[in-house]
Formats: structure tokens, sequence, C-alpha cells
């Protein structure tokens, strides 16, 4: 195995620190990568499961960094994939370590025990939130945006037909309803707490934002619109349109 160090380094990337924005960019799901030392890198799933939404937020890596670049803020995300442990849950949270997700079942996981998950806390899910925080407490004002992405459909569901969504708890209202106003106006089918509910207790907008009153959004965008270079920078560029002002906006 690798030094803890080395491990350490790769729970997370990190771009531009002394960017001057209030945003911090964040993106919990950036990656579909398993390391060496999960299973020899291998979840014991087919290349295409790990090419689904089940293993990461397909595209919305690349949008969250393009969007830091757009906005001049820094950007953070995570180095592992969802499977080998969720950094958007909580370390309670019985869904940290999934077994099954949208029909398949993951080997590597089944059988996982507590010394298991204690290590991928150790190694990767803990080090990705400390340096989250690093970026977040930077500066006394911060204003977390984290960018998410969700897949068209869900097996065995109905299609959704929402472009752009905006999640959040009902313990900070501050600012995406007007987000949701601006995506709208923009004329993007936008969801309001679709497809899912925005507030998930130990969650990373839990733990980072509503804990400390910083000011937050989570945007979900359909992953079929940004698969590509072109797309992400494109959708990029048009959040980066309705956040433009936003904080002002609020009074914050």
């Amino acid at each position: 195995m690798k030094d803890d160090m080395t491990i350490r380094e790769d729970a997370f990337w990190a771009e531009d620190a002394g960017r001057d924005s209030r945003w911090l960019i964040t993106c919990d799901h950036a990656t579909n990568r398993v390391p060496d030392w999960v299973g020899g890198g291998d979840l014991g799933i087919a290349a295409a499961d790990m090419a689904r939404h089940i293993a990461y937020d397909i595209g919305a890596a690349g949008v969250a960094r393009h969007l830091g670049a757009r906005m001049n803020a820094p950007a953070i995300g995570s180095d592992f994939s969802r499977l080998v442990i969720d950094p958007n849950r909580g370390e309670d949270d019985p869904t940290l370590l999934m077994r099954l997700y949208d029909g398949t079942v993951i080997p590597a996981n089944r059988d996982a025990d507590k010394a298991e998950k204690e290590r991928r806390l150790k190694l990767l899910y803990r080090p990705y939130h400390d340096a989250l925080e690093r970026a977040a407490a930077a500066i006394p004002d911060r204003a977390i945006c984290a960018i998410h992405s969700f897949t068209p459909q869900l097996r065995g569901r109905p299609p959704r037909p929402w472009s752009v969504a905006v999640l959040y708890s009902h313990h900070d209202e501050r600012l995406a309803p007007l987000l949701i106003e601006r995506c709208r106006a923009e004329g993007w089918v936008t969801g309001d707490n679709e497809p899912y509910s925005g507030h998930l207790a130990g969650d990373s907008i839990d733990r980072h934002a509503l804990a400390h009153g910083r000011p937050n959004v989570l945007i979900e965008i359909r992953n079929d619109l940004i698969e590509d270079e072109t797309g992400q920078a494109e959708w990029a560029g048009r959040l980066a349109t309705v956040l433009d002002g936003l904080l002002e906006q609020a009074g914050l």
C-alpha cells in the first residue's frame, strides 16, 4: 500500500485557493476513480457500470472547474468514486458505503467490515472534508456552490424532465428560491428540490454550510447535457451568469 500521506493527497483535488471570489465551488462526486488499495482498484462491477451515474456525477467536475475559472473562485473536488465511500453522506449514514445502487450489486462493498469502512474514512473521506473545510474557512464570508449531476432516468422509473435543479434545506432558504427564479427566467426547466430533497443530515452542505451559517446553493445538472467538455464549459458559463450578483440580491 502507498504511505498514508500519498493516499491523503489522492483524496481530493483543489484549484487556485488564492482566487478572490467569496464563492467556493465544490464537487463531491467528481470522479469514478478507485484507489489501487481498494480491491486492487476494482470494485468488482462492469466497466459500463463504473461509467454510470452510480459511480460519480458525470460531467460535474468539468463544470466545477470551468465555473471556478469563470467566477474567479477556488474549486475543490473528491478524487475517489462515491461507490468507494460517499463523501456526500454523514459518517453514520447507512448509505455511506453502498452495497446495491440502481440495480447494481457492489461486490467489493458487500463484505466490507467496520475496519474497512474506517480505513476508507481515514484515508479518503476525512482528508477530503478537512481540505474542503479549510477552503471554506479561508475567508469569513465564504459562500458555497456545490455542483452535482443527475441521470436523465433511473432504471424502471419515468424520465426526468428538468435540465437543471436547485436543491436546498428548509434551514436556509436565503439563496435557492432566488436562484430558481433566475434559472427559470433563462428558460431552463428547473427543479425546485427535485429530483430529490436538498436536505440530508450530515451531507456536505449540512456540514460545511448550514453548520457554520454560510450561504449556499446546490446545483444539479442533467448529465446528458454535460457529458463532454463543450457542454461542461457551456453550462459553467450559464451558471456563472445566474450566480453573478446573487449574493448581493439576497443582501448577503
